[in-house]
């Protein structure tokens, strides 16, 4: 079972490809879209700032091949930076467009009393349990850093949140389409099941 791991120039690629390939996946680093298209799944990664990742997935063409693959039916999962990106925008450093995958946007944490960036251990809170990404799974903490944070405006497309001075968007999804705001390869044996879970769905099981 192969997931490509989408290679636009941002992201944390070989954490997450030696992640899959100890659940017993095969994880390809890839930028091409034929690759990417048949593969049993797509990892979005990221690092860094929205409208700097945007402006790679375009200018490599790789923002139309990963709505392709989405709109195929290929589970895609975004991870961190990665999961902010599947939003319609981002308010990072002015307004950018994203993927547009999920109605939403992702805005920076207001300050006062709260540390930014959101760095650390945070518990999930479920709020979608039947979720096929939290199946046979209990709440527990996962690894966090980041200064901005997803809006969905689906109720339904929160699969879980963490608590940070009020609920905060941990876990997305609709239909094929999911994201973590956290770094599941870095989060212990809740980040390696959840990955798991993802495998299971790219590999047809769940």
């Amino acid at each position: 079972m192969a997931i490509a791991i989408v290679d636009y120039g941002l992201g944390n690629l070989h954490s997450v490809s030696k992640a899959i390939e100890r659940l017993g996946g095969e994880g390809v680093v890839t930028a091409d879209p034929e690759v990417i298209l048949s593969a049993d799944g797509v990892l979005l990664p990221g690092v860094g700032a929205f409208g700097d990742a945007m402006e790679h997935l375009r200018s490599s063409g790789l923002d139309a091949v990963t709505r392709q693959a989405a709109e195929s039916g290929t589970p895609l999962l975004g991870i961190c930076l990665g999961m902010q990106l599947l939003f319609d925008e981002g308010e990072e450093h002015g307004t950018h467009a994203g993927l547009g995958l999920l109605p939403g946007r992702v805005v920076r944490f207001e300050g006062g009393t709260l540390k930014v960036p959101h760095m650390g251990w945070n518990r999930l809170e479920f709020r979608q349990p039947d979720s096929p990404l939290l199946r046979g799974l209990a709440e527990g903490h996962v690894y966090f850093v980041h200064s901005y944070h997803a809006l969905a405006e689906r109720p339904g497309d929160l699969i879980a949140v963490t608590d940070y001075g009020r609920p905060v968007t941990a876990i997305v999804g609709h239909g094929n389409v999911f994201g973590m705001q956290f770094h599941p390869e870095k989060s212990g044996q809740l980040g390696m099941q959840l990955l798991d879970n993802f495998l299971r769905l790219a590999a047809g099981k769940s």
